[in-house]
């Protein structure tokens, strides 16, 4: 393997599902011997690096995380990652969600010599929430720009890796109908909850799904019931229920789930809410776009992603974000992740030219 591949096997093979500081050591010593960048560790576990710091003009940063959902069985040998190559493609728990592209992301920032500022970070929890993120932001991480690593090859076409301007997020809710218990065989005698809970998947079924443009490119939301929960025994009428919801959410738009606290006895509780992200910038997606051109053969295409990123949490903050990375579509998060070698060279490519001409 190629020094690419080397450092993609070395941060694949160090475990980061439940603890991601030896990880972020291993970047954080890479970092500290490999450039003269200035180098922070912040207390989240965040790696973070600086070329031309506090230049005149606007900043740039590559954006990944070092972060892993748990491995399958077959991914651990004596408590370490199995990492193993063939037929061009590394395989291993975070191969392709997301070390390669970090590994690519940091050779492109050592071996590039722009003028104005350029930024690496490397976030802890992303699996999580975006957490790292949300912390690098609240210590004052503020890029201008940035080229989140995550995966959008094979997006428009195959043998491609393409630039999304926009993702979806995710909003998971909580519907909680209360009512009162009584006898099955009195059902009048109380106030039965699942009956209002059905009232609301009633009303969330009947919501529309809301739709945005983002740079001439339509994203779609999306909401579904994905569980329901009531009743103590077959012969009590139901005092509690739960609906759980998952919700797609697009920039801009969300579905009117309040809706749901008009009927009498429901309350609407907020989960999680990772937020979607759309590019405001379209000339900085086309540099993106013409950058990822020269790095490959094929043709590669302006694309929305279907999956919250920590770019939504760095567009929130006012980050001109866009997404782009080696992973495929299907291949995070499985028994058999892997990268595709060639694809990390692509990525490495396309990183290093828009770092060397970023002034």
């Amino acid at each position: 393997m190629d020094e690419l591949g080397e450092l993609t096997a070395d941060l694949v093979s160090i475990p980061s599902h439940e603890d991601e500081t030896a990880a972020g050591d291993a970047i954080e010593a890479w970092l500290r011997a490999e450039t003269e960048a200035d180098v922070e560790r912040g207390d989240a576990g965040n790696v973070l690096a600086w070329k031309n710091r506090d230049a005149d003009g606007e900043s740039l940063a590559f954006v990944g995380h070092h972060d892993v959902v748990p491995p399958d069985d077959s991914q651990v040998a004596d408590g370490e990652y199995v990492v193993e190559e063939r037929d061009g493609r590394l395989y291993g728990r975070g191969a392709a969600d997301m070390k390669g592209a970090v590994a690519a992301c940091m050779l492109a920032f050592r071996d590039s010599t722009p003028a104005g500022e350029v930024a690496f970070a490397s976030f802890a929890g992303e699996e999580v929430g975006g957490t790292g993120a949300r912390a690098a932001i609240d210590d004052g991480f503020a890029p201008d720009y940035a080229v989140v690593a995550e995966g959008s090859t094979n997006y428009s076409k195959a043998g491609v890796t393409d630039v999304v301007v926009a993702h979806r997020g995710r909003r998971g809710s909580t519907l909680t109908a209360e009512g009162s218990a009584a006898h099955a065989s009195e059902p009048d005698a109380g106030e039965n909850a699942v009956y209002r809970a059905c009232d609301a998947v009633d009303v969330v079924r009947d919501l529309d799904f809301p739709e945005v443009d983002v740079l001439g490119h339509r994203v779609h939301g999306s909401v579904a019931v994905t569980g329901i929960e009531g009743g103590s025994a077959w012969n009590v009428v139901p005092e509690t229920c739960e609906v759980t919801v998952d919700e797609r959410t697009v920039p801009g738009e969300r579905a009117a789930l309040e809706r749901v606290e008009d009927i009498d006895g429901v309350s609407w509780t907020v989960d999680q809410d990772l937020p979607p992200m759309a590019c405001d910038d379209g000339d900085f997606a086309d540099r993106v776009l013409d950058a990822a051109r020269e790095s490959q053969d094929g043709d590669p295409e302006q694309v929305t992603k279907p999956h919250a990123t920590d770019a939504g949490w760095l567009a929130q903050a006012g980050t001109t974000c866009v997404v782009y990375g080696a992973s495929e579509p299907g291949e995070a998060h499985t028994a058999d992740e892997s990268v595709s070698l060639g694809v990390l060279d692509r990525c490495y490519r396309t990183y290093r030219a828009l770092a060397d001409d970023w002034r």
